[in-house]
């Protein structure tokens, strides 16, 4: 499978990754991505509705929708993550975004916070494309990624170091994370001083890994910590980062 992919539909390119979600997403010529964050967790099915309606108000196709950022009560357990997956894609399937392969352009995080979390799984923000003539500076966001390899099979075969929150290991993961992020940045063009947000999620301190992430630049413009941990079990550290210049909340 190739890197990048075009998805013309939607106005933008991805990098293909598993079927819940892509690696990232950017704008191809002649669009940008917008975000929009909700003024509280609303639930998926509903955040769904929303969306629809507000792409048929504006006069854009569900298509254009890009990337989402997810919040949920708790760590799943990998069957659950993979029932919970399921349920979402059916939506993405709805509307002309994916087929009946596995195949997802849409970037995604799915975050469960220590404090506050919602009763469900939510949105927390989404992402869609607009034309803009091609008078707008390259947009992109990455999905969200943890401390595991890629792969198929469970995750506690791939987690790096897994069980072990020491400083040393918290390093270890952090900077694998790191490492991914601006992989999945290069696919796209890009590179850490582009971006315009970077956030981590994790309930450890990982302040000994800063320095490091900043000789990477890859606090060129901060950094957002959230006190949340990844969705599955046995994840500590996870991090995703946008190229986003057009940024608001709604509703």
């Amino acid at each position: 499978m190739a890197d990048v992919l075009d998805f013309a539909a939607g106005g933008y390119r991805f990098v293909p990754s598993v079927f819940q979600y892509s690696a990232g997403v950017a704008a191809l010529p002649g669009y940008r991505i917008v975000r929009e964050t909700f003024a509280k967790p609303v639930p998926v099915a509903q955040g769904f509705e929303m969306i629809e309606a507000r792409f048929k108000s504006g006069d854009l196709p569900t298509t254009r929708f890009c990337a989402c950022e997810l919040r949920s009560p708790g760590q799943f357990t990998d069957a659950g993550f993979k029932a919970f997956n399921d349920l979402y894609v059916v939506t993405l399937k709805k509307w002309g975004i994916m087929n009946d392969d596995i195949l997802n352009p849409v970037a995604r995080s799915n975050v469960c916070p220590d404090v506050g979390a919602p009763p469900e799984p939510s949105f927390y923000a989404f992402s869609y494309i607009v034309e803009d003539g091609g008078a707008s500076a390259p947009t992109a966001v990455i999905s969200g990624g943890a401390e595991a390899r890629e792969g198929d099979g469970p995750y506690a075969d791939r987690i790096v170091r897994l069980g072990e929150t020491s400083p040393e290991a918290i390093h270890e993961k952090a900077l694998f994370v790191v490492n991914e992020m601006q992989r999945r940045l290069g696919l796209l063009g890009f590179k850490w001083t582009d971006t315009t947000a970077v956030q981590a999620y994790s309930v450890y301190d990982f302040h000994h890994a800063m320095r490091d992430m900043a000789e990477l630049d890859v606090l060129n413009k901060g950094l957002t910590w959230h006190y949340a941990r990844p969705p599955v079990i046995g994840l500590d550290y996870e991090m995703d980062c946008r190229i986003v210049h057009d940024e608001g909340s709604w509703p």
